[in-house]
Order: structure tokens, then sequence, then C-alpha cells
């Protein structure tokens, strides 16, 4: 069951940082723990490709914000993406070594919604308690059904992260570092021939060597959620699947692309 949680005491370094987020991560990612006993009884070493956090555009708990503690941290602010039709802006952050993961960090913008709607994420950003640990607050709010539902009716990203807060929307599984597999087509052909589903929404797989980066997903696995008068069953954190290819220079692209991630955003609406 997902409840609100009390405010946590920030660890000293990364490795930390991402046991805490992933403690918090795998109970509401019923596939995560199912893709990684697979790939564990096969020899693998499961590597983290990126970590991706959701927020409001709201003072005190924006992009920026919940980007800080990474900053603070060592990691470097990167490219940037928009998605228009989703009223959503994000960025990525890279890390200070090369075997800690990605951080994409998207943002809902609040400007074009109703007055209804922006007066539930106001009584929400206030419940936000002041911490360097934005990110490992899980869900810090309490909320209603009504007031999920006004939100889920506008925004499906805004509906889930009422619900879930800022619990990381999924980790990603870093498929160049597999050895048992050659591509992203072959590893997503196993884990369907052992019951895992994959999001079709663009494609099982999204992007292309092309755009150097392919992309493939679980939907968001329904989880009991706990609001203040009752409780639903609604999609809770996916597990990611990303292959990476060199750019002319040959180094690996660590970058992000635009129309895949749009898609990849729909992984947790409710179906």
């Amino acid at each position: 069951m997902h409840e609100p949680t009390p405010s946590p005491a920030a660890p000293r370094d990364l490795a930390a940082w991402f046991a805490c987020l992933w403690a918090a991560y795998l109970p509401v990612s019923p596939w995560a723990p199912v893709i990684h006993r697979l790939l564990e009884a096969r020899g693998e070493r499961v590597q983290n490709d990126h970590v991706a956090f959701r927020t409001f555009a709201a003072p005190g708990v924006d992009l920026d914000a919940l980007a800080q503690p990474f900053v603070a941290r060592g990691y470097r602010a990167a490219d940037t993406y928009r998605f228009p039709e989703k009223r959503l802006f994000a960025r990525h952050y890279e890390p200070p070594s090369p075997d800690l993961p990605l951080v994409f960090v998207s943002e809902l913008r609040l400007e074009a919604f109703s007055p209804a709607f922006r007066a539930v994420v106001d009584r929400l950003v206030a419940q936000v308690p002041a911490t360097d640990a934005l990110p490992l607050l899980g869900r810090p709010w309490h909320l209603s059904v009504a007031d999920y539902e006004t939100l889920a009716a506008e925004s499906e990203y805004a509906g889930w992260l009422a619900a879930f807060g800022y619990v990381p929307n999924h980790f990603t599984v870093r498929v160049n570092a597999l050895r048992t597999f050659d591509d992203l087509a072959t590893l997503n052909a196993f884990l369907r021939a052992h019951g895992v589903p994959l999001s079709t929404a663009g494609g099982e797989i999204k992007g292309s060597p092309a755009a150097l980066l392919e992309q493939s997903s679980t939907p968001g696995g329904e989880v009991e959620v706990a609001f203040d008068d009752g409780r639903r069953r609604l999609p809770g954190c996916y597990y990611e699947l990303a292959r990476r290819y060199p750019r002319p220079d040959g180094t690996l692209f660590t970058g992000f692309v635009e129309g895949s991630a749009d898609r990849l955003f729909q992984s947790t609406d409710r179906r």
C-alpha cells in the first residue's frame, strides 16, 4: 500500500542515495524484481542506465529543486527537452562517474490548467517540507480521491505524480552492459517469453540506431494506493530498457530523444 512518507535524512554519498531510491521504487514497480530475477538467472549483473523523476513546476519543488541534491554531489546539467502536448519540460543530468546512472527530471508546467486543477496542486505543494532530500520524500502529502480525479482528468502525469509523489518514476536496465543479449529486440523477446508485458505505445521499441538510442518499457504494474478517503489500484512505476549507440566521435550517446520519451511517459497512464 502506498502512503505519505516522513521526511528522511539525506545520505552522504551517491551510492547510498541510489540504494534508498531503489528501495522506495521496488514496492511500486511490480515488473522490476521479475526482470532482475530473470536476468540474474542468466548470470547477468544488471546496471542502471538512468533514473527518472516527476514534479510540478512550482516554487520549492520544481525541476531545479528536485535536481539540486544530485548537482550538489557532482552531477552536471545537460540537455533540455520539451513536450508541448503534455505541457512538460525536462532536463537530464550527467553523472560525475560513468558507473553512476544518468538522472532525468521532468516538470509539469501549470499555466494552462484549470483553476480547480491549480488549486489542488497548491494544496499538495504546501504540504512539502523544506528539505535537501526532495527526491527521497516519496509522497509527502495527503490526497483525497476527488483531488486525484481532478488532476488525472486533465493530466495523466499529474494524477500519477499526486498518487506517488517523488518515488522514482522509473529505473532503467543498461542494455549495453548485458553480456547475453546482442540487441534490445532479443531482450524484449526473452522477456515476453517469460510473461513480462511491454508497452506498445509508439511501438515496442522507441527510437532507432540512427537516433542513437532505443528504448522499451513495461507498463506501470498496478499497485494499491492509499488515499485519505479510500484505496484505488493504479499503475505504479515502470521499468525501462535502454540501448545506446556511439556518436560519430566514438563516445556513447548519453542524451534522450523527445519523441521516444513522449511515448514512454504513457507507460503510467490508466488503461
